[in-house]
């Protein structure tokens, strides 16, 4: 589905009206982004292309991830796919026992005063969700047999850490 058609399917939960009026623009630019983009038809680069074109020039993934917390989720990236390398299973699987350890641990450590402020629960909640997204990495690969790029998706992480 194209940019334009996600607008154009979510405004019909509420209307163009009150989109423009919450966003602070025309009821004209509203429409406009519910068209194909001016390349194609007599759209407007709309929120969803900039975004993506924020993202596509930086490169960086908390865009995506932050978007999805405000959505109540999380981003789960797709892990590349190729050709065999040989079973890198077992060293994925203590990767996911060793970050569920580093979740644990932050917690204790949080925890150890009987409270837990707001630079400890944003840790927490950033070891949580890279935690989920490799293992949801990790499953995908799973169910496709691709266990070749789970060392790939090892090396990545820890390069993030």
């Amino acid at each position: 589905m194209d940019s334009h058609e996600v607008i154009s399917k979510a405004v019909e939960q509420t209307s163009f009206k009150e989109v423009a009026a919450q966003m602070g623009v025309s009821l004209s630019l509203a429409y406009k982004w519910s068209q194909p983009d001016e390349q194609q038809g007599s759209g407007t680069s709309n929120p969803l292309d900039r975004v993506r074109q924020l993202f596509e020039i930086t490169k960086d993934a908390q865009l995506i991830q932050w978007l999805c917390h405000k959505a109540n989720g999380v981003f789960v990236q797709n892990p590349a796919s190729g050709g065999p390398r040989g079973m890198e299973l077992m060293p994925a699987t203590q990767e996911i026992v060793q970050q569920f350890a580093d979740l644990l641990t932050a917690i204790s450590k949080a925890a150890s005063d009987n409270r837990i402020n707001k630079e400890e629960a944003e840790h927490i909640r950033g070891v949580w969700d890279e935690l989920k997204r490799f293992t949801e990495g990790f499953v995908r690969l799973c169910e496709k047999g691709d266990f070749a790029h789970l060392a790939d998706e090892i090396k990545t992480h820890q390069g993030h850490k």
